[in-house]
């Protein structure tokens, strides 16, 4: 077994009754570098497991501060962290301290929101996100951050539900910070060092770790990620976000393989500790309704794979099991972004040459999205500048008309301002499922969208004011001679 790192090839301590059984690791080399050439990934790290084995870690690439990506490299796994704090519930659920189908309110007494069907809200409902709470009834990314799960609880105080609960699945990271909450009171313990004691150190996940808010939390050997815009990675400090039991792990490849082992491997790690039993494991790797795909802090797809995402605005993590027994994690220190929607596709061609498959080769969509938006600034661009100049001449053909004329044909030049103020949330509903992302957040998510955006707006607004200033400028003037006329 090799790990690959920057090119070289380092040797690792295999198991003596392991054979490789997939492709060579030059294999998934290529398909590793593509995709990041593609998306715009400076580094790239991978694990990649088959039942109880680790067969392949490797890191690609650089970080921000040019240091090699390696398989100790560590990295935010954002939303894959769900999975982590589900099994903490979970253990607690097996040791009896949890009941699923119990009310949240049972083990957090100070847990209310400002609807009363949230009395129903159960632990298992906030694990399978049908909780009914969503990013619209607590807007949680555009909200002051809490600094603590405890904190999370109160400010979800002021939520409402969109259904009732265990109706419909809506995915938000609040269902998730109230998990934390729970495992917290239950066990007396703080979230994170409650994952360290009894999730990581038994697994030897040593260098992970989990952390509350951004950048607050980071721990120092975290490089700073990448935001994408016009074909350049640009390092960018992750923007102040509360991330505890939704999306604050931070670890590496290393222990991301042995975290994989004990998913694919019924709850039992390499060196044959139980975690968890194989029938829980199974419950989080299952959806409990046929109206939704989401089990407990895992998804499920088509061909019997189950899989969790997870999107930063600086890094992106996607973890995967097969149905061959195969387990891939992809931790990427570029963020989610128009025409990256993280490291899913990059899961998706390995899996493809794990199992004899060939990797698709699409095009670089990030860079095109961009490419396009950078065209349509410099039109925008253009175009008002050719019609601020045209202004004397156009308001000449309406000064004589009336003002009802020229106000009909100024109208849709506020298009591009409603077009600008309004793109936060239309982003929201049309790309991210009603998810909340704030107007700091949108410049993360795509510099070139917010540049185009904000041209138009700017160019059609100031092209608005100096058409209306020359028309009123010109029907005083006219108004004036008339005037003048009838006096003599």
């Amino acid at each position: 077994m090799i790990t690959v790192v920057m090119g070289s090839v380092v040797p690792v301590a295999p198991d003596p009754a392991f054979a490789w059984e997939g492709p060579d690791p030059a294999a998934i080399e290529r398909v590793v570098t593509g995709f990041a050439g593609r998306a715009g990934y400076p580094g790239v790290a991978v694990a990649i497991t088959k039942g109880g084995r680790v067969v392949h870690v490797a890191g690609y690439g650089h970080d921000s501060t040019g240091a090699p990506v390696t398989g100790t490299t560590p990295m935010p796994v954002a939303s894959v962290g769900k999975s982590f704090t589900a099994l903490a519930v979970m253990r607690l659920a097996e040791a009896g301290k949890v009941t699923l189908d119990a009310p949240v309110r049972d083990y957090l007494p100070g847990f209310r929101i400002a609807d009363p069907r949230g009395a129903r809200i159960t632990v298992r409902q906030l694990l399978n996100q049908t909780s009914g709470l969503t990013d619209r009834t607590l807007a949680e990314k555009s909200l002051p951050q809490p600094a603590s799960p405890a904190d999370a609880v109160l400010r979800a105080r002021r939520a409402t539900l969109a259904a009732e609960p265990g109706t419909k699945h809506f995915y938000t990271n609040t269902n998730y910070h109230i998990a934390a909450r729970l495992v917290e009171v239950v066990t007396g313990e703080p979230f994170s060092g409650h994952l360290r004691r009894h999730v990581f150190g038994p697994l030897g996940m040593r260098a992970s770790t989990a952390i509350d808010l951004t950048p607050r939390d980071l721990p120092r050997g975290v490089a700073k990620g990448h935001v994408y815009a016009y074909g350049a990675s640009i390092p960018a400090t992750e923007p102040e976000r509360f991330v505890g039991g939704s999306d604050g792990v931070i670890t590496t490849a290393e222990d991301m393989a042995r975290w994989l082992i004990v998913q694919g491997n019924g709850g039992r790690a390499a060196d044959g500790t139980r975690l968890l039993s194989a029938g829980s494991v199974a419950a989080m790797h299952t959806s409990s309704d046929p109206r939704w795909t989401y089990g407990m802090g895992w998804d499920t797809d088509g061909g019997g794979r189950v899989r969790h995402n997870g999107v930063w605005f600086t890094y992106t993590a996607s973890q995967l099991l097969l149905p061959s027994g195969y387990g891939i994690a992809v931790l990427g220190n570029s963020g989610i972004g128009l025409g990256n929607e993280g490291t899913d596709q990059l899961a998706n061609e390995l899996a493809a040459l794990l199992t004899g498959g060939d990797p698709p080769s699409p095009a670089p969509a990030r860079l095109v999205a961009d490419l396009v938006l950078a065209g349509l600034t410099l039109v925008s661009l253009l175009l008002g500048v050719r019609n601020l100049r045209r202004a004397r001449a156009w308001a000449e053909r309406f000064a004589g008309r009336p003002a009802w004329r020229p106000a009909v044909r100024l109208l849709p030049r506020l298009v591009p301002l409603a077009l600008a103020v309004s793109l936060p949330v239309l982003l929201g509903l049309l790309v991210g499922g009603g998810r909340d992302i704030t107007r700091l957040q949108l410049g993360y998510y795509s510099v070139a969208l917010v540049t185009w955006t904000t041209v138009a707006a700017v160019a059609n607004a100031g092209v608005l004011v100096v058409r209306t200033a020359v028309l009123a400028r010109l029907r005083r003037s006219a108004a004036a001679g008339r005037t003048a006329g009838a006096s003599s």
